[in-house]
């Protein structure tokens, strides 16, 4: 932890207000925290005192930190208040671009910019006035917007890569609330039932034999449901970095969302070669989870090797994740340009493995896109939907997708047109 210069007491100390209004602070970046824990950190801080800057920390920080997650939060939302002015400066000329001269030349750290919006909530930059013209030059002009739609839906179907950054930024929160229910799975198990459905004849029979054979009444069972896993590969290639940065956002979504139906959520990169990200993906920080899968993956923007991914991922993840009943969704362009594996046998290994292969493609956007390139034509046969997901809207159509098992989106017309240019 750095060191700091002794803090100074104030002959009018608030410091019970202050430590009020840092737990709100921290509510708002998302930590759970109530009345009861501000109480116990204003009693804590009265007990352990004010006169070290490391014990006043940890203190707070014993109060107010109960997940591995939260401490990244905790520790700059700490600085930010407490400690540096300069510091806020920097992180307002990053929420508000429009703030200039405090900029600094750095990337801003994990749960940086979640402190910072907890923090400035509410303010906003003083931007200039636009220039009032003379009442007697004042031009009215009549707008008909009868058929103007709103912000928020044509964000939904503004292309992923035409976006500005402010754009990507309200994407990405449109993306951490979507949700991606799934629906059981019937399994031929059965368990106990204290419901009259179907008889158990052996749990009836021993429970006779327990009493020397005397019958007291009849046992019943129940199926057993089970919820499927979801498998997620997608690709990293330079073609697909702004799509698949954007999916990865959705998939922390899903995957640290309860509720779901989700057995397990599994997640891999693929570019020159696979990268298992599943486990990053569970850190609750959005950015803190996105920055270590991109570390991890270092083929990112890169090359496509599309079939000998699969090939390693159907050798040595296949049996590991996919489970009876999984879904797999296949991210990609489909723009291969790797002759060493047979990418038609592999995707048809994957098929096979698979209870529902969805294919999602941002070429799709194009109307007049036809599946020509040698990768589409060898993976198209092996799927069992084929559709679009270049922005939040088709992304929003997975959840029903997936709940229609005969859904089988532009599969049947690019079948079609592959027929039809043989």
């Amino acid at each position: 932890m750095a060191e700091y210069v002794p803090l100074e007491i104030p002959d009018n100390p608030k410091l019970a207000q202050n430590i009020i209004h840092f737990g709100r602070a921290l509510r708002r970046a998302g930590l759970p925290i109530g009345p009861g824990r501000v109480i116990d950190a204003i009693d804590a801080v009265k007990a352990a005192g004010f006169t070290n800057q490391q014990d006043f920390y940890w203190t707070l920080h014993a109060c107010f930190v109960n997940r591995p997650e939260h401490r990244a939060v905790f520790a700059q939302i700490f600085r930010l208040y407490w400690r540096d002015p300069r510091y806020l400066e920097h992180m307002m000329s990053m929420m508000l671009p429009a703030v200039r001269g405090v900029q600094e030349e750095r990337a801003a750290q994990a749960a940086e910019k979640r402190a910072a919006e907890a923090l400035l909530d509410g303010m906003q930059p003083d931007m200039p006035k636009p220039e009032e013209d003379e009442k007697d030059e004042e031009t009215l002009v009549e707008v008909d917007a009868s058929f103007t739609a709103s912000t928020k839906e044509r964000l939904k179907t503004l292309d992923f890569e035409q976006m500005s950054t402010a754009e990507v930024a309200a994407a990405k929160r449109m993306l951490s609330r979507l949700t991606l229910p799934v629906k059981p799975i019937a399994s031929r198990r059965t368990k106990a039932s204290h419901l009259m459905a179907r008889v158990d004849p052996a749990r009836t029979l021993r429970a006779a034999m327990r009493q020397g054979g005397e019958f007291d009444g009849l046992r019943f069972k129940k199926q057993r449901i089970r919820w499927p896993n979801l498998i997620v590969l997608c690709d990293i290639s330079g073609s697909m970095s702004q799509y698949s940065r954007m999916v990865l956002h959705f998939l922390h979504a899903v995957a640290n969302q309860k509720g779901a139906g989700w057995a397990k959520v599994h997640a891999f990169t693929f570019g020159t070669r696979l990268t298992n990200i599943s486990r990053h993906l569970a850190n609750k920080d959005v950015d803190a989870a996105l920055a270590a899968a991109g570390s991890e993956a270092q083929d990112w923007e890169g090359g496509t090797r599309i079939a000998a991914c699969l090939h390693d991922f159907n050798r040595d993840w296949s049996r590991r994740v996919m489970g009876q009943g999984a879904v797999v969704l296949l991210i990609t362009d489909g723009l291969d340009r790797d002759d060493e594996y047979d990418l038609s046998r592999e995707m048809q290994r994957l098929q096979l493995s698979a209870k529902r292969l969805i294919w999602l493609n941002p070429l799709l956007r194009w109307d007049g896109f036809a599946p020509r390139a040698g990768g589409i034509t060898a993976m198209l046969p092996y799927v069992d939907s084929f559709r679009a997901s270049h922005s939040v809207a088709s992304l929003e159509d997975l959840a029903n997708v997936i709940s229609a098992p005969d859904d089988r989106g532009e599969l049947a017309r690019m079948l079609a047109e592959m027929r039809a240019a043989a």
